[in-house]
């Protein structure tokens, strides 16, 4: 009986991993120039250009919209 148990608990264990491999989010890099206290783009003194911060964010999907019906 205990077998049984550890079996079905297992494969439950099972696909619940393999549905959370499949839905994964789609993320892009985004830079932006970084910005000093006086609103100046910060200079790196080594390489003469804009720091940049960079961060990973979300793709999401757009939905399309229906359009409204007009009153007569």
């Amino acid at each position: 009986m205990k077998n049984i148990i550890f079996v079905a608990g297992l494969a439950l264990v099972l696909a619940g991993g393999v549905q959370a491999e499949e839905v994964k989010a789609e993320t892009k890099k985004v830079c932006v120039d970084a910005q000093g206290k006086d609103g100046k783009p910060v200079i790196d003194p080594k390489t003469k250009k804009p720091k940049q911060e960079c961060k990973e964010v979300k793709k999401h999907k757009k939905h399309d919209a229906t359009e409204v019906p007009v009153k007569k």
